[in-house]
């Protein structure tokens, strides 16, 4: 964990080491090279004191840019590609741009809430509907993974950034992806070994996918 006392002149994360927001933030970081301290968060603790000064939900991640302080990871990950637009990790066209925005919306709203209870349920019929809609919405997307060099395009972008954390904790949630999944197999292989993907990983997070 990376401390800080008072140096709002530079960039700092404050990250969950498991939490899959601020893993695909992390990924974004890395795929651009930004030079940032990163605070480690622990789930279901209160934060740091610096959080809860800045941050009125208390949520990670939460960055901090000399007087920006940001708290939504889609407005974080936005704010970076466009803050930092080398490698730019969005479309120019304006209406490429909306359609990646929109699948965003669609992962945030249809994979992540069903990860997350995978992650938080103890309950067995609860997890068991989970990984079941997590693993056919997955699979739903096939031709997508397969179409492309990466999801939707030639070029790795936001929206791999996003999927490439649920897919890295596929087996850590007990879901085995088969049948038509090789092109999802495939896109997985290039994606966990960009050096910017590792980068990005927690030693937490190393642990869940062997």
């Amino acid at each position: 964990m990376t401390v800080i006392a008072n140096r709002r002149s530079a960039m700092t994360l404050f990250s969950g080491p498991t939490d899959i927001w601020s893993h695909r933030t992390r990924v974004v970081l890395a795929e651009k090279g930004i030079n940032i301290d990163i605070i480690d968060v622990t789930n279901g603790s209160s934060g740091p004191e610096d959080l809860l000064d800045i941050n009125p939900y208390n949520t990670v991640p939460t960055l901090v840019d000399r007087d920006l302080i940001l708290y939504d990871s889609r407005v974080i990950i936005e704010y970076l590609d466009e803050r930092f637009p080398h490698p730019p990790l969005m479309p120019v066209d304006p209406v490429t741009r909306a359609h990646f925005r929109l699948v965003l919306f669609r992962i945030e709203r249809d994979w992540y809430p069903v990860a997350e209870k995978i992650i938080e349920s103890d309950d067995r019929r609860v997890l068991n509907r989970a990984r079941k809609e997590l693993k056919e919405s997955i699979l739903s997307s096939a031709e997508v993974f397969a179409a492309k060099n990466f999801f939707l395009g030639d070029d790795f972008s936001l929206v791999d950034s996003t999927i490439a954390p649920i897919l890295w904790r596929l087996s850590s949630f007990g879901i085995e992806l088969s049948g038509r999944a090789r092109p999802i197999h495939r896109y997985m292989k290039k994606v966990f070994e960009r050096p910017s993907f590792q980068e990005g990983l927690t030693e937490l997070e190393q642990e869940m996918h062997q």
